[in-house]
C-alpha cells in the first residue's frame, strides 16, 4: 500500500524533476551543449538518489561518512550538474555556464572542480570498478557509506564492467548498488543493432551473484521501493535494471538518438519550454 507520506514524497520528487529537466534545457541552449537525451533518461533516478535516499552534506562534499552516487555514463553530466546544484552543492545559476571554457561544468564530470562529484568520468566502463572499490574502502574503514553507480547500456559493452560484475559479490559488497539506465541506446545507434547479445541482461547479472530488482526508471514509486529493497540485502551487491527512455519528457526528444549530439535550435528549445511549462517550482 502507497501511504499518503510515500504520495507527497512522488509529488515532490516529481516536482524536482521537471525544474531540472527545465534548467538542463535552459542551460544547454545557453551554452550550445548537448547529450540531452542521456541527460533526461535519469533524471527520475537522480531525484530519488539526491532528494531521498542519499546521505550526503553540500556544506562538507568531502565528509568522510557520506554515501556517494557515481555517473559512469558521463554522458548524463547535464542531470547531474542540474541535481548537485538543486541539492546546494553549488548556485543554480551557475548551471548557465555548463559546458564552456573555463567552467566547473564540464561536459565530462571532473571530481577536482565540481562540488559533489565523486569520479572524473567519460571513459566508459570505469565507474563501476571504482565504485566497487570505494565500497570495499568502507567496509574496510568501518563506515556506513553506501555506493550508488549509474552505467549506461551502451557502456555495457565495456569488458570492465563486467569484470567488476564478476567480482563484487566475491567481496559480498550489500554496500553497493549498479544501476543500469536501460534507454536502449548508445551512441551510434540501438543497443539491439549494435550488441544484441547484452540481453538477457537481468539474467546476465542475477548468475553474476547480484540481486537484481528490474523497475520502470521513471517511475517514483518503483525507483523508491527499488532503492529501499537494496538497503535490505545482506551478503552481496545488487542491481537495478531501469527501463528508461532516451530523452524523457519532451515529445521530440523521446526514443530519437539524435539527441545524443544534438543541440536545440531555438525554435526547438521554445517548443521543449513549453512542454516543460508546467508546475514547475523553485
Amino acid at each position: 500500500m502507497i501511504t499518503e507520506s510515500r504520495k507527497e514524497l512522488v509529488t515532490s520528487l516529481e516536482r524536482k524533476a521537471l525544474n531540472i529537466r527545465r534548467d538542463v534545457v535552459e542551460a544547454l541552449h545557453n551554452t550550445g551543449g548537448y547529450h540531452l537525451g542521456a541527460s533526461f533518461s535519469i533524471v527520475e533516478l537522480l531525484c530519488a538518489l539526491y532528494f531521498h535516499k542519499l546521505r550526503v552534506d553540500p556544506a562538507r562534499p568531502d565528509w568522510p561518512d557520506r554515501d556517494r552516487l557515481v555517473l559512469s555514463k558521463g554522458h548524463g553530466s547535464a542531470a547531474l550538474y542540474a541535481t548537485l546544484a538543486h541539492r546546494g552543492f553549488f548556485p543554480v545559476e551557475e548551471l548557465m555556464t555548463m559546458k564552456t571554457f573555463g567552467s566547473r561544468l564540464q561536459g565530462h564530470c571532473d571530481m577536482l572542480k565540481t562540488p559533489g562529484i565523486e569520479l572524473t568520468t567519460g571513459s566508459l566502463g570505469h565507474g563501476l570498478p571504482a565504485g566497487q572499490g570505494m565500497a570495499l574502502a568502507a567496509r574496510m574503514d568501518g563506515r556506513p557509506s553506501r555506493v550508488y553507480v549509474i552505467i549506461g547500456d551502451g557502456e555495457s559493452d565495456e569488458g570492465l564492467v563486467w569484470e567488476a560484475a564478476l567480482s563484487a559479490p566475491k567481496f559480498k559488497l550489500d554496500n553497493l548498488v549498479c544501476i543500469l539506465d536501460r534507454n536502449e541506446f548508445q551512441s551510434s545507434g540501438p543497443t539491439s543493432q549494435i550488441m544484441p547479445s547484452l540481453e538477457p541482461v537481468a539474467d546476465k547479472w542475477r548468475a553474476f551473484g547480484w540481486h537484481v530488482i528490474e523497475i520502470d526508471g521513471h517511475d517514483f514509486n518503483q525507483i523508491l521501493g527499488a532503492l529501499d529493497q537494496a538497503e535490505t540485502v545482506k551478503g552481496k551487491p545488487t542491481f537495478i535494471l531501469a527501463h528508461t527512455v532516451k530523452g524523457k519528457g519532451i515529445s521530440f526528444t523521446e526514443a530519437n538518438n539524435r539527441w545524443h549530439v544534438g543541440v536545440l535550435t531555438d525554435e526547438e528549445y521554445r517548443q521543449a519550454v513549453k512542454e516543460l511549462s508546467g508546475e514547475a517550482v523553485r
